[in-house]
């Protein structure tokens, strides 16, 4: 007979379905375009090739066909095989009116994306949508934050596409799921554990104080966690028209930006591709405000932007081993080089400092908070704390084709969830020379976001004529 099976959630994962509620939906998710390839034949696309092909994966990617089961008395999620998994559910199929343009697309995926996953099946969904113009169609993808973040997602496209097209599809081993433990067996199980608690902490701190040098290693460790709470996870961020109390409903918007131009200003002004990143979402946020009449000069508008701390032997390819910066934008700077000047060296003072280390030791610390407690906390800060006021995140991709099948990438456009208080989020892929922006924005607080989106453009494009001024300036000194 075979073995009951069930995997605990870390605390960083478990966090993220505490704070879903009616109106914070923890789904990440992105629009993805492709030329059709032999996938598209007239109007129509071969949805059930793209199903089968999914299919064949997903061996390799368990967690999409696992469920969400909870401790009794407790509440603390585990994940279980699902016994009645269907690929029909999970990978659907929907139209635009043809020829479907971008303003139709970004309607369906922003309907798409105001729905919560259901938590009693896999908490993934995908959809297949046909009708765009010049044979192309769209492939939109939503999975919820407690199975994957950023980087993970990365792998995940190592899965799903090639870096050559080809039409065959691999004959995947049948899915047999493990039997679920029963909630008297679950109890029991977390029970025995919490006997065993006190031991495991002993273990866990000897584990948090392990170094080359003990002394130097706590240290540093204990510095870089003093660091990380004194950036601002204690205290709000100033409040701003773009951090509302946010309705269900999304909307999603979309630009892309050279990679070439992007890379032209940091090797003109220094600093890295995340710099020139934040420094031009700090000018469109200046412009966006400034635009609705409210003052920028004495606001503090704090960003969280998340950064990978998945080591380099870890392979796997869900679960979140992410730490959070929290960094102050600069947008009382009005001129572009400044503001990047003012990023440079505060993204520096965070890698000195290694804010994402005691970001990171936080998240373990936080592990050994019982689920009662770590749910009451994950509620009050998602409701009533607003440490930062928007989410930043850029997540690196591959600079060659890739596909699916043999239908190719053209472009891959990220959403990152909405906090409670954020009406605004901003999520970056880059990708065979281009910078793809998804701006996900509260439909209710937000209604203007492609202003949002204006200003990204414009922002950008002051940075990159200022950088090349300044350069202009050097060589003739």
């Amino acid at each position: 007979m075979t073995d009951i099976f069930y995997e605990r959630l870390s605390f960083l994962d478990s966090t993220y379905l505490a704070m879903e509620d009616r109106n914070a939906h923890f789904h990440v998710a992105s629009v993805m375009v492709f030329d059709g390839g032999s996938l598209v034949d007239g109007k129509s696309v071969n949805v059930g090739l793209i199903r089968d092909f999914i299919e064949s994966k997903l061996h390799l990617i368990p967690r999409y066909q696992q469920v969400i089961m909870t401790v009794p008395f407790d509440g603390h999620p585990v994940w279980v095989d699902d016994a009645h998994f269907d690929i029909n559910y999970h990978v659907r199929h929907t139209s635009l009116p043809h020829p479907g343009n971008e303003k139709q697309l970004q309607d369906v995926a922003a309907r798409i994306f105001s729905q919560k996953l259901d938590r009693f099946r896999p908490l993934w969904e995908v959809w297949v949508v046909e009708g765009l113009e010049d044979d192309k169609f769209a492939i939109i993808g939503k999975v919820h934050h407690c199975m994957i973040d950023g980087m993970a997602g990365v792998d995940l496209l190592k899965v799903l596409l090639n870096f050559w097209p080809s039409t065959d599809i691999e004959e995947a081993p049948l899915f047999e799921p493990r039997p679920a433990p029963t909630r008297a067996a679950l109890l029991s199980d977390e029970v025995s554990r919490r006997v065993r608690q006190p031991m495991d902490l002993v273990k866990g701190a000897a584990g948090f104080l392990r170094g080359g040098d003990a002394g130097e290693e706590l240290t540093h460790r204990a510095r870089a966690m003093s660091k990380a709470l004194s950036s601002g996870w204690l205290q709000n961020a100033d409040e701003t028209l773009i951090n509302p109390h946010i309705g269900p409903n999304r909307r999603f918007h979309w630009t892309t930006t050279p990679l070439a131009d992007v890379k032209d200003v940091k090797n003109r002004l220094g600093g890295t591709v995340n710099d020139v990143v934040l420094a031009t979402v700090a000018g469109a946020v200046r412009t966006f405000l400034e635009q609705r009449g409210s003052e920028t000069d004495d606001v503090e508008f704090r960003i969280m932007a998340p950064v990978s701390v998945r080591s380099e032997d870890d392979d796997s390819m869900t679960g979140n081993n992410v730490a959070m910066w929290l960094l102050d934008l600069p947008i009382d700077l009005e001129k572009p080089v400044d503001r990047f000047k003012a990023v440079g060296e505060r993204t520096a003072e965070l890698k000195d400092t290694d804010q994402a280390l005691g970001a990171s030791l936080l998240v373990q610390a936080g592990s050994w908070t019982p689920t009662t407690i770590l749910s009451l906390a994950a509620r009050l800060a998602a409701t009533n704390i607003r440490p930062f006021n928007m989410t930043v995140t850029n997540v690196p991709g591959p600079q060659i084709p890739i596909y699916m099948l043999d239908a190719k990438l053209e472009v891959h456009y990220p959403m990152v969830p909405l906090w409670s208080t954020h009406g605004l989020g901003v999520a970056l892929f880059s990708y065979e020379g281009q910078l793809a922006w998804g701006i996900v924005s509260d439909a209710d607080s937000v209604p203007d976001a492609p202003e949002f989106v204006d200003a990204i453009d414009s922002s950008f494009k002051k940075l990159h004529t200022a950088a090349k001024r300044r350069k202009k300036k050097v060589l003739t000194s």
